[in-house]
């Protein structure tokens, strides 16, 4: 079957339940305020590629062997820096053989999917939460019951309520899912006495517990709870974390942290040969020596870039933009005024060369983040922040009419 331009027509033979087809990419837009891109200028570049010749002079032979001769977890030399640093930043005591590379957290996120649910399945996961968690969720026919957040993240009294709530159908929730450390899009970071009180409830329910840790590193003060992987007594806890935020997105290393009992049957789905091994290789060369001095340094200028951003917003938007002071991460959650829905706000912005992330997009619950926004500020300079935030004002101001110039005044004075 031909179509009417005379090429081959695939559309009849397409799968069941596809995403929409994906628009050609021409290029960011001028004003690039969405995804997890990080600050260019901090990538480490010159280390990378020092790293990159030491480990290929020494171990280059080695890439004729699926595994590098490590096996299917991964490269052992990164399982091994793993160990160490899980240990002394989470707080997380594993072996190495209980570290499975992949290819980014996002391949974490589907390995443990495929591993616990089908479709019909329950499970818990934040209100407004990563979108690629509420996406693949979605696509598998999973039924999903967001729990509230507040300034200590996930609220475990809405936990509570809602295993016993489930308790009370004869539903077992397949996992209680929680980026705990700088949440992904509040920012929130879970205290430890709530992690305590989450672990109770996922042992007195039997329900795992499934913790993101993508952001973890990047902390203002350098300090953290320990994971909730590490104050687990049951081991009912699969934890993943990435490289993607601490060293740089496109070199799509993540690991999943698991009993053997867990990663054993994990490894006959991860189907795909192995996560790509150079970026193994120059990634352990480069951590043991550099990462410990590498991420403060990062996180001290993606921080001078979230005071810019921040106050844009207040001397751009005054009062009608509401945020609070994140302690970590790339991101900033805001707050608009009721009447701005921000699907409509990011199509006009888009218009104008402004790209934002629209709350709905990043919640179980569309009505309460109709008017809020997740912006990152860790990509564009902070020139390039103040510039795209005074655009971003002047849509919203045209398409809504905030903010008002007078409040942006008060705002400014206070």
């Amino acid at each position: 079957m031909t179509s009417t331009s005379g090429s081959f027509d695939f559309t009849p033979l397409l799968a069941a339940n596809l995403p929409p087809a994906a628009a050609k990419w021409s290029g960011f837009p001028k004003y690039n305020f969405v995804g997890g891109n990080n600050d260019a200028d901090q990538v480490p570049v010159a280390k990378l590629l020092e790293a990159s010749t030491a480990v290929l002079t020494r171990e280059g032979a080695t890439l004729a062997t699926y595994g590098l001769n490590s096996g299917p977890l991964g490269y052992r030399p990164l399982r091994e820096f793993l160990v160490g640093k899980l240990k002394r930043d989470a707080g997380i005591t594993c072996t190495a053989d209980e570290i499975l590379i992949t290819s980014g957290s996002l391949q974490g996120l589907d390995l443990v999917n495929g591993l616990l649910l089908s479709p019909g399945d329950t499970v818990l996961i934040e209100q407004e939460c990563y979108q690629g968690s509420i996406t693949r969720l979605t696509r598998r026919g999973i039924n999903i019951v967001g729990i509230p957040l507040d300034h200590d993240g996930m609220r475990v009294d809405a936990v509570e309520a809602a295993l016993k709530e489930l308790k009370s159908r004869g539903v077992r929730a397949k996992y209680i899912y929680t980026i705990p450390t700088v949440q992904n899009p509040t920012g929130t970071i879970m205290s430890e006495e709530r992690r305590r009180e989450l672990l109770r409830l996922a042992d007195e329910y039997g329900v795992p517990i499934f913790e993101d840790d993508c952001y973890a590193d990047l902390i203002w003060s350098g300090k953290r709870p320990p994971a909730l992987y590490a104050m687990s007594k049951t081991d009912n806890v699969i934890h993943i974390s990435s490289f993607s935020k601490s060293v740089a997105p496109a070199l799509r290393v993540g690991y999943i942290v698991a009993p053997w009992a867990v990663l054993s049957r994990i490894l006959p789905i991860k189907t795909d040969a192995g996560s790509g091994a150079l970026e193994q290789m120059v990634l352990a060369e480069f951590c043991a020596a550099h990462f410990s001095d590498h991420v403060p340094k990062l996180a001290k200028g993606l921080r001078v870039k979230l005071e810019a951003m921040m106050e844009a917003l207040a001397e751009q938007f005054g009062t009608a933009a509401e945020f609070d002071d994140p302690p970590g991460g790339i991101f900033l959650w805001v707050k608009l005024p009721d009447n701005v829905d921000t699907m409509k706000l990011y199509q006009a912005a888009l218009a104008a060369g402004i790209a934002i992330n629209p709350g709905a997009e990043w919640s179980v619950n569309a009505g309460h983040s109709k008017s809020r926004l997740r912006l990152c500020f860790a990509s564009p300079s902070v020139q390039e922040i103040r510039d795209g935030v005074a655009a971003l004002a002047e849509v919203c101001r045209k398409e809504f009419g905030v903010p008002s110039r007078s409040a942006n005044v008060e705002r400014a004075k206070g």
